[in-house]
């Protein structure tokens, strides 16, 4: 950090101040683009940042240890704020703490905006929008496709998992304390599906998907039905594993992880080592290039619901639906898009927001706006694969 703060602070051309054309409402973009230094342990810096800007852009992580302080400066200087946390401990604890401060001085403070969880939380809404019909619950499988030299993920994701996975029983507590309103079943009751199970839809094994993606779902979904009267879509995510060898090798792995994150030794052992205890997966290096390049995702979203007409509280859904949402690498080049371009809807699509400022999830702040369209044009893609039939 330090080395880095001396390099910027030794460039003339960097401390070059960023033009803001106030009658156009934008950043006017110049030759050079200013730098700020802040420090996530300097609540002052902090402030300072937050008061020159509308909207801050939060990458620090793990969330849990350094993303409050930059939510706190945000809400209090009147700066809106969007992260791409996967941590729900996190992301729900702002909204126990920050919801009604940000509504006081409207600002947004929008979580999870990365992969984690953009396209399962909008994917929801997309299926439900092409639906003719009225959609009751949907699944997602999630299958990540790489090239010969495979695919890895930097160790901060690793922590952040090993972190979270350690705190359910916090977690339980914090929920207890928000005191959610129940989500409404509607349609018929759908129905998990094993720890490991063979997915006769993708002919390979599926498991549960253990990111973010669900919590994240369903606080949408309770929002737009308390706040907007819409009706809730039940949501489960699973991910693809591949062959029975891929299978066992997880579920020893998963075995290994669930008996050392228990133990404050076994937690200094995973953070330590994370590229032997993940198989490679995870590394403190992060992925190559190549490794990005050669990595892509889908999401495939199977929904039901009921036809237009027929009371969804009645009798069998009697109509289906399967949409995607392809991208490139999730983690740091889907991540980034989905990013950018959520900020960018909360720039320029403001009338379309939550009349009120808030805590928000993506499917909650981004229902009415332009982002699925934005995201479209900059390759990651919605689309209906098989359109609804009775």
């Amino acid at each position: 950090k330090s080395k880095m703060a001396e390099d910027w602070q030794g460039s003339s051309d960097l401390k070059k101040p960023l033009r803001w054309n106030r009658s156009q409402r934008h950043a006017a973009l110049g030759a050079e683009v200013g730098v700020l230094l802040c420090d996530v342990g300097d609540a002052g810096s902090l402030a300072a940042m937050a008061r020159q800007t509308r909207l801050v852009l939060n990458c620090v992580g793990p969330y849990r240890f350094f993303g409050e302080p930059v939510v706190k400066a945000c809400v209090e200087n009147g700066a809106s704020c969007i992260d791409i946390s996967g941590e729900p401990q996190f992301l729900e604890g702002m909204y126990l703490k920050y919801n009604e401060k940000a509504a006081e001085k409207g600002v947004y403070v929008i979580g999870s905006c990365g992969f984690d969880s953009i396209p399962a939380d909008m994917g929801v809404l997309y299926t439900r929008d092409k639906l003719k019909g009225t959609l009751t619950a949907v699944e997602s499988f999630l299958t990540v496709k790489s090239g010969p030299e495979g695919s890895c993920i930097h160790d901060g994701t690793w922590k952040s998992a090993v972190y979270g996975l350690s705190d359910q029983d916090n977690l339980k507590k914090l929920r207890k304390q928000i005191g959610y309103t129940p989500v409404p079943v509607v349609g018929a009751k759908l129905k998990r599906r094993g720890l490991v199970f063979y997915s006769q839809e993708f002919k390979e094994y599926s498991i549960p998907f253990m990111g973010s993606d669900v919590s994240v779902v369903k606080r949408s979904q309770r929002y737009l039905h308390t706040q907007l009267q819409e009706t809730p879509v039940q949501y489960a995510a699973y991910a693809n594993v591949g062959g029975f060898g891929s299978v066992m090798k997880l579920m020893f792995a998963g075995i290994l992880f669930l008996l050392l994150v228990k133990f404050s030794l076994g937690r200094k052992l995973l953070i330590k080592y994370p590229e032997f205890f993940s198989a490679g997966r995870f590394t403190k290096k992060g992925p190559t290039q190549k490794q990005m390049d050669e990595t892509s995702f889908t999401m495939t979203f199977f929904g039901e619901g009921y036809s237009e007409g027929q009371d969804p509280q009645k009798g069998n859904p009697n109509v289906k639906i399967c949409t995607q949402v392809k991208g490139p690498e999730p983690g740091y080049i889907a991540t980034p898009i989905a990013m950018v371009q959520a900020a960018v809807a909360l720039l320029e699509d403001a009338a379309c927001l939550p009349a009120q400022g808030g805590v928000y999830s993506p499917g909650a702040a981004f229902s009415k706006t332009k982002l699925i369209d934005r995201l479209n044009k900059r390759g990651v893609e919605f689309s209906v694969i098989t359109k609804p039939e009775v």
